[in-house]
């Protein structure tokens, strides 16, 4: 049993938000020590061509020892990748070693996301204190030469923000000379964001996307309509999926796995959830947590290999939504449905 490449993430320190849009869930932060990386290597190296660790698959850098987690994890995959346009906006606030150091890896843009104004941004981040910090990370990476790319999730309630965005952007413009990159999308229905489905954004919200940002974000995703962008209603993708006999499979000849806090270990589908679970890699070791990936005998995996995208969509779908969702996230959002309803515990 060996993939062509695997990648292997280690949630060590999680996340100092709790983001109501966050896919990957709201979770314990993890307390790993470098050890486990080194460890996590050497179990899973026997089973890839080539193997790509992480220290995180949340907030990158969050962990104090950010920069030695680099070194070994670049040392422990044999190769050196370009960081991430991801960054810590914790650390970046209060790190004055921290952008920098981002600079010297050849960082050129990080991604921020806001939701309007300090109120709505403060509480969609779930931190009070979160909106100042990323003005505060704003004026940090100009400082560095490197540009923020501005994001924002769309629905009903963070609809109200977005002209404070756009504002956002234009006093950025007017400072630098050029427009930062920026762009409007719901994200996908799943983790923290399932729980936003009453507020799931319609053709109405697309109205409310002031101009500009609504320029921006067809340059950034190459579209030429914003439907191209936020898909097809539940009721057009109810009608055409009702009688779908599709199933499919996750197995990937190039995997990515999550390890949690707890050591459990998910495939990167979709938010860590124990429906998903492989196993517990110090439990049960890397061999017997990759052999149930590829068997697809996580709950989910043999349910999407099973069960037809029809048959999901007609227990669990809204024929009469008009809420936008693009084909693969509608469906598994009808898995999640399904799974929560008929996982009944236990390990995988």
């Amino acid at each position: 049993m060996r993939f062509k490449r695997m990648t292997v993430c280690l949630d060590m320190r999680g996340c100092p938000e709790r983001c109501r849009h966050c896919w990957l869930g709201s979770r314990p932060n993890g307390r790993m020590e470098r050890e486990e990386l080194v460890w996590a290597a050497e179990e899973f190296r026997p089973f890839a061509e080539s193997l790509e660790v992480f220290d995180w698959y949340r907030e990158p850098d969050f962990s104090d020892s950010y920069r030695e987690l680099w070194d070994l994890r670049c040392a422990l995959s044999g190769h050196v990748t370009p960081h991430f346009d991801l960054a810590s906006v914790w650390r970046l606030a209060r790190d004055g070693s921290y952008a920098p150091w981002l600079r010297e890896l050849g960082v050129e843009t990080v991604q921020l996301t806001v939701f309007g104004g300090e109120a709505m941004t403060d509480r969609w981040t779930g931190r009070r204190g979160a909106y100042r910090d990323i003005l505060r990370s704003i004026d940090v990476l100009l400082e560095n030469g490197i540009a923020p790319r501005i994001q924002t999730f769309l629905n009903r309630e963070t609809a109200e923000g977005l002209p404070q965005v756009e504002a956002l952007v234009r006093e950025l413009e007017s400072r630098t000379g050029g427009r930062p990159a920026c762009f409007v999308h719901q994200g996908s229905c799943d983790g923290e964001n399932e729980k936003n489905y009453p507020i799931w954004p319609t053709p109405e919200e697309l109205e409310k996307i002031p101009p500009l940002l609504a320029e921006e974000t067809l340059r950034h995703f190459g579209a030429e309509r914003l439907e191209d962008v936020f898909g097809q209603t539940e009721s057009a993708l109810y009608e055409a999926l009702a009688d779908s006999g599709e199933t499919a499979s996750y197995v990937e000849s190039e995997p990515v796995f999550y390890v949690d806090g707890s050591f459990d270990v998910y495939p990167n589908v979709t938010a860590p959830s124990p429906w998903w679970r492989l196993g517990n890699w110090k439990r049960d070791g890397a061999e017997a947590v990759l052999e149930n990936y590829r068997e697809s005998r996580s709950f989910a995996q043999r349910a999407r290999l099973t069960v037809p995208v029809g048959e999901l969509v007609r227990a669990y779908g809204d024929p009469e939504s008009r809420r936008l969702f693009g084909r693969d996230d509608y469906i598994e959002l009808m898995l999640a449905r399904y799974c929560r309803e008929h996982w009944e515990g236990g390990a995988s």
